[in-house]
């Protein structure tokens, strides 16, 4: 049976490209972004938006890694990635934005070939099962789609 995983991947999908409830889709707001914007801050305080970016690029790839079954990378090297410190070489905006689809998409491609008994599963590393991770992936990505919501708005002015 497949009708909760089903739900899971229609609610990654209403997140990043949909109509979701709560507003705009994170892509509709991070293609409209100059990417000589990217790296302010409002106050030079909190985090730019590709700060936001690459941390959630590190959660959707730890749980990209652990619904694929990969040993690696371990918590500790994930961890070490959460709030990296961005070089501008290195981390780019493109670079970014076609990481963070393509880890969602490839979630939901592997996701498309379990079923829901897969949910139920510990989650190595956590004291969790996939339930609780893909719907807190969710949540994570619309807690920090509100702060891009909010930048966006701070950068690009209506």
């Amino acid at each position: 049976m497949r009708k909760e995983i089903d739900q899971i991947i229609e609610s990654m999908q209403q997140v990043m490209d949909g109509q979701p409830w709560f507003g705009r889709p994170l892509f509709s707001l991070l293609n409209e972004v100059h990417p000589a914007d990217v790296f302010k801050k409002p106050n030079d305080e909190g985090h730019s938006l590709i700060e936001l970016v690459y941390h959630m690029i590190t959660w959707t790839e730890f749980t990209l890694h652990r619904v694929e079954g990969r040993r690696e990378p371990d918590l500790a090297a994930m961890e070490s990635q959460d709030w990296r410190v961005i070089d501008p070489l290195q981390h780019t905006w493109s670079k970014g934005l076609e990481t963070l689809r393509f880890d969602h998409d490839e979630i939901i491609r592997v996701l498309h070939q379990k079923d829901d008994s897969f949910l139920d599963n510990p989650v190595e590393y956590r004291d969790y099962n996939f339930r609780f991770l893909l719907n807190g992936l969710i949540q994570h990505d619309i807690y920090h789609l509100g702060q891009i919501a909010y930048l966006t708005k701070w950068l690009i002015p209506a």
